[in-house]
């Protein structure tokens, strides 16, 4: 089993089933806790979690490579209890093929700790998919679906995309 955290605890959530708690003031940018189970290929993902055929979908997979998931179900850390918010106090952080959970702002004790899940729509995307994946956050800003939004993609003034440049890439859960 991972190690604890001394910053969390896990606990019933108003968002959905269980969720991650801060048990002391979390200052923006600290990195909390890492996001842990077992890593196995996409192609095992899709055998053992068939959204379609399943009554209810599962949310405890995070890409971390075009080959290769974790499955938090399987010895995964507390990490797997964060919640899902359009409105998110945290952030996935995707550094060396490992998922750290990292705070965007700070968090006072008591307050729930959540991420934007943002899951891919990929190819093949059907519309109805946004009801298999709702949103349970109650932020005003909530967008209904544990969905990343289809991008908008503006051109550049030259003709060239914009891109970010950060060292480390938001990592995207499955």
């Amino acid at each position: 089993m991972p190690p604890k955290t001394p910053y969390i605890e896990v606990r019933k959530s108003r968002i959905q089933g269980r969720g991650v708690f801060a048990t002391r003031t979390i200052r923006k940018g600290t990195r909390i806790i890492e996001y842990t189970g077992e890593r196995i290929s996409t192609a095992e993902a899709d055998e053992r979690y068939d959204d379609d055929t399943m009554e209810r979908t599962h949310t405890f997979l995070f890409t971390v490579s075009p080959n290769t998931v974790i499955d938090a179900t399987h010895s995964g850390s507390d990490a797997r209890f964060i919640n899902h918010s359009c409105d998110p106090n945290c952030e996935a952080v995707l550094e060396d093929g490992r998922i750290f959970i990292e705070a965007l702002t700070t968090i006072r004790p008591g307050t729930e700790l959540t991420y934007d899940y943002n899951l891919e729509r990929g190819r093949g995307f059907k519309k109805e998919w946004e009801a298999r994946y709702p949103c349970y956050c109650g932020s005003e800003n909530c967008r209904g679906t544990l969905l990343k939004p289809q991008a908008r993609r503006k051109p550049a003034a030259n003709g060239h995309r914009k891109s970010s440049a950060r060292k480390r890439t938001a990592a995207t859960a499955r």
